[in-house]
């Protein structure tokens, strides 16, 4: 039984699909009463997880513009200096054309020649030079200009994205304030309910599908960090921890690992509120220290099916999951789960 727990609450794991800004339908009609707060949880999940996608979209997309946009900073820089050593090559030749006195100077020159012929086409040579500096001058300063408007238009919109992801960010943060307070009002609530030992009842959440494609197993959760372990030891258990711990937040979906029966559902004692599957091969599943339940006592569950949310009820010290594999519905017959879930392909 798990009795201890340091990992700090995960709140934003990426648990739903759905729209930002969009409600995302999580349970049936309640007659236009205030929805519970475990649908109210699932709904800010799907919400922080879509503000999350579009942040870190956004995000990355800034960041590519900004590197486009030094890119084009540095050619652009290089382009200039090409364009200094144009002007140093024209400049030179003004000066050559203003040393020799222009076309008078080339006229007194002709009548002195002892080759006039050969000094009339060293000047035609010079003159091809002079037009040529000039025509790569001329191109020099297009290409100056285009890369000036191209890196212009970079920096415009890599500030325009990075504007963006700063109020996409305040949005998520947002969001994740309003999920924190409905999880611990979800907590609170799951609490009340263990002390008395009598679950409020299934809260029904709309499911995200139908059994994974081609997968008989799955793991009980996503987005987690695997905390204490089978057989552990420690101060706060009595014997050894019979299961595998998941660390994450209050009111993540918990899924069912394979296709079974819900033989109980229970609150109370150590383990908090808790769900109990039996599955064909005869095996039971445990999922403990829940926030919320979403199945009833006798239900047919499938693969990945949500059975509940996880919490920190009974015996716990922080949000998380404890999973446990038994080979009877009664605690001190239990096997290392992840063992067991790697024999059927699931690898935590």
């Amino acid at each position: 039984m798990c009795l201890k727990h340091r990992d700090r609450m995960l709140i934003i794991p990426v648990m739903l699909c759905a729209l930002l800004g969009t409600p995302v339908p999580t349970a049936v009609a309640n007659d236009g009463l205030a929805p519970p707060t475990g649908v109210e949880v699932a709904r800010l999940y799907a919400e922080a997880a879509k503000a999350t996608e579009q942040y870190e979209k956004g995000r990355r997309a800034a960041d590519r513009q900004r590197v486009t946009a030094g890119r084009l900073q540095d050619r652009l820089s290089r382009q200039r200096e090409r364009l200094d050593a144009v002007h140093d090559t024209l400049g030179g030749v003004a000066r050559e054309q203003y040393r020799t006195g222009g076309s008078l100077a080339l006229t007194g020159r002709l009548l002195l020649a002892d080759d006039p012929n050969a000094l009339l086409r060293g000047y035609r040579v010079a003159e091809r030079a002079e037009k040529a500096v000039s025509r790569l001058l001329d191109q020099e300063r297009a290409a100056e200009r285009d890369l000036a408007a191209a890196e212009a238009d970079a920096s415009a919109a890599w500030q325009d994205l990075a504007a963006r992801s700063t109020r996409l960010a305040a949005v998520k943060r947002g969001i994740e304030t309003k999920l924190e307070t409905a999880q611990w009002k979800l907590q609170a609530e799951a609490d009340s309910s263990a002390a008395a030992g009598k679950c409020a009842g299934a809260v029904r959440l709309k499911q995200p599908g139908g059994p994974p494609k081609g997968l008989e197993w799955v793991a009980p959760v996503k987005d987690y960090s695997l905390s204490a372990g089978f057989d552990s030891t420690g101060e706060l258990w009595a014997h050894r921890h019979t299961g595998q711990d998941f660390a994450v937040g209050i009111g993540a979906p918990v899924r069912s690992v394979g296709a079974g029966r819900v033989t109980s559902v229970s609150c109370g004692g150590g383990f908090g509120m808790q769900v109990l599957v039996q599955h064909p091969n005869g095996y039971y599943l445990q999922y403990a220290h829940l926030a919320g339940v979403t199945v009833d006592q006798g239900e047919q569950v499938v693969t990945g099916q949500w059975i509940g949310q996880a919490g920190t009820t009974g015996n716990s010290t922080g949000p998380h999951l404890h999973f446990e594999v038994r080979l009877t519905p009664y605690l001190g017959s239990g096997v290392d789960p992840v063992s067991w879930l790697r024999e059927r392909g699931v690898y935590l």
